[in-house]
């Protein structure tokens, strides 16, 4: 059995949680609704203010923590929200938010420019450096952050690129001009 599938989920004040008999879970709280269909081998017992997710297949067991994470992330995600920060760093680098399109230059000779999906609200910051996207669903959060951050990524020896704000990045040493015998 496993160790995250087996800890149960303590459900928020302020959040609506309902088990279709299709086995699709829905999530309601004050930042929007999320629903997510189940494995058919998992299911989910409620008691009191406590979820508890239930395998019944013990061919299956690799997704009961998974299915756990998911539902604990659609819990989180709907009472306070996700936040990923991206900091683009170079000489020119900048970015603008025209409505959902984000335009990027990071040293190509035309800008980039990246359609938002809907459910994603993204800020630039006054020094166009640096973009906080939001979003209630952690999965397509995290997606579009790597789409982003694939149109340059942070090389390590100047430390030109996209990054994520709590990422490091090892730099490395350039070449160093041979002494010779």
């Amino acid at each position: 059995m496993s160790r995250i599938g087996k800890k149960p989920i303590e459900i928020p004040r302020n959040v609506n949680v309902f088990v279709n008999d299709k086995n699709q879970i829905c999530v309601e709280g004050p930042k929007g609704k999320l629903t997510r269909d189940l494995i058919p081998s998992v299911t989910i017992d409620q008691k009191g203010s406590l979820l508890y997710v239930n395998q019944m297949d013990y061919q299956m067991r690799q997704f009961h923590g998974l299915s756990r994470a998911l539902i604990s992330n659609m819990l989180k995600g709907v009472s306070c929200g996700f936040v990923k920060e991206l900091i683009f760093t170079g000489v020119g680098y900048k970015v603008e938010l025209k409505g959902q399109e984000i335009i990027m230059n990071i040293g190509f000779s035309h800008p980039v420019t990246f359609l938002l999906p809907k459910d994603i609200a993204a800020t630039v910051d006054i020094g166009k450096t640096i973009v906080r996207l939001e979003s209630i669903n952690k999965e397509s959060l995290g997606k579009v952050a790597a789409e982003i951050r694939s149109h340059r990524i942070t090389e390590p020896y100047r430390g030109k690129g996209i990054r994520y704000s709590d990422e490091i990045i090892q730099r490395k040493e350039g070449k160093s001009k041979s002494t010779g015998k």
